[in-house]
């Protein structure tokens, strides 16, 4: 859990998905990760995790569902998401925290 502290520690808003690579959401919120994360730029680090690999730190987290998203702000939680979700909705959560 170490790692993952440092993790969402290392930048003042960061976002983190965990996710399966045999997942069908998590394949199709692929490509809008990637442009989120163009979009945002440095104003927010975003973070992928294999559940499989980070089985650990997902069950400390109480992640039960792919993909999960959280949102951390200052390395607190803001906000959480299980499931998949429009690419939209989920820019303008992470730019609602960006100030």
């Amino acid at each position: 859990m170490k790692d993952y502290t440092t993790l969402i520690n290392s930048a003042p808003l960061v976002m983190v998905e965990f996710y399966a690579t045999w997942c069908p959401h998590c394949q199709r919120m692929m490509p809008v990760i990637a442009q989120i994360r163009e979009l945002v730029g440095d104003n927010a680090q975003i973070y992928q995790l294999d559940i499989d690999r980070n089985q650990e730190t997902a069950s400390e987290l109480g992640v039960e569902a792919t993909p999960t998203f959280i949102i951390y702000r200052a390395g607190e939680p803001v906000w959480r998401y299980a499931g998949e979700i429009d690419g939209n909705v989920l820019l303008q959560k992470l730019e609602g925290f960006m100030n």
